[in-house]
């Protein structure tokens, strides 16, 4: 039988489930967002942890559907935000949990990883980012908004948001809006019919590298409740902001590192139009720059990048026993 490796996913907003081959083809990959009652800004993480658990079976149903005839021989999942060692949230022991259960059952492996390292491998699949060679990374979600070096395996954080995170800063507006959450996607859909004029300061701190986004939101908030501005261009400055933000956070990096490739991913990057903005005032300030984006169906959270980068710590280890 074919080999397949299984990775889990269990964020703050999504249980995802994937399977693919040892040599990265996909065979499938199977998401379902976490239920949020209309007007509500998110959920607390005892409510996500059991939306996970109830959730996951029936994940898991229609992956072994889809991979009959494979040969489970790793299991991997993504057990805590990033790769810190004080970082943590309930909601990964959920995907922890029933991947070590599975990998026990089957007697193969099981390998850790992270959200955020998901994430990146995610988005450098078929992106155009050469991963031989170092390179700048910007995850932005509803709970991140990093700027990372990444080298190799390693991955130095060189600037975040001191506050709201760029993907909170979006939900947070469009449910004010009276969006159900998450926001991105219709928020986006009225951007595009709006007009941004800049009315919003790009609050940039830590030599350039870092952010706040309160103020931002603040804004906004006057915005809507002073009924002045159309919805649509109240929409168009959110990611106007968030675009000059986020780019002169990158355009900085730059600077600092001498790095001139850039990957982005999480939720935010999906936006196609926030990735036409970002791209176009980089390149206006720098030609030489390489600004890559991983596929939008992989740029949210999801399994897809969680067995990649499972995979990548299964040779590592591997090689680092080998040489023992």
């Amino acid at each position: 039988m074919k080999p397949v490796v299984i990775g889990f996913d269990t964020s703050c907003y999504t249980t995802s489930v994937a399977a693919a081959t040892p040599d990265g083809h996909l065979v499938c990959s199977c998401r379902k967002l976490l239920p949020v009652e209309t007007g509500e800004r998110g959920l607390r993480q005892s409510d996500a942890v059991f939306l996970h658990v109830r959730q996951l079976p029936d994940l898991i149903r229609q992956v072994s559907e889809q991979i009959r005839g494979y040969d489970i021989t790793l299991v991997c999942a993504s057990t805590k935000p990033r790769k810190s060692e004080d970082s943590y949230m309930p909601v990964f022991t959920v995907g922890k949990t029933m991947g070590e259960a599975m990998a026990s059952v089957l007697n193969v492996p099981f390998v850790e990883t992270d959200h955020q390292q998901g994430h990146f491998a995610a988005a450098a699949y078929e992106s155009g980012i050469n991963t031989d060679q170092p390179y700048l990374a910007v995850h932005l979600s509803g709970g991140t908004t990093d700027l990372v070096l990444i080298s190799e395996d390693r991955l130095e954080l060189l600037g975040t948001s001191q506050d709201l995170h760029a993907g909170q800063l979006v939900d947070r507006i469009g449910v004010a809006m009276g969006m159900k959450f998450p926001a991105g996607p219709e928020l986006e859909k009225l951007a595009m019919n709006g007009t941004a004029r800049a009315l919003i300061p790009s609050s940039i701190t830590n030599d350039g590298l870092s952010c706040h986004l309160s103020g931002a939101e603040a804004a906004c908030m006057r915005m809507i409740r002073d009924h002045k501005m159309p919805e649509t261009d109240i929409a168009a400055e959110v990611f106007d902001c968030l675009a000059r933000t986020i780019s002169k956070m990158i355009l900085n990096g730059m600077h600092e590192t001498g790095i001139s490739q850039i990957l982005l991913a999480g939720g935010v990057s999906s936006s196609t139009l926030f990735r036409s903005m970002v791209t176009e005032r980089i390149r206006k300030n720098d030609r030489k720059a390489a600004v890559c984006f991983g596929h939008p169906e992989y740029s949210g959270d999801n399994a897809a990048g969680v067995y990649r980068a499972g995979m990548q710590r299964h040779e590592v280890l591997v090689l680092h026993n080998a040489l023992l």
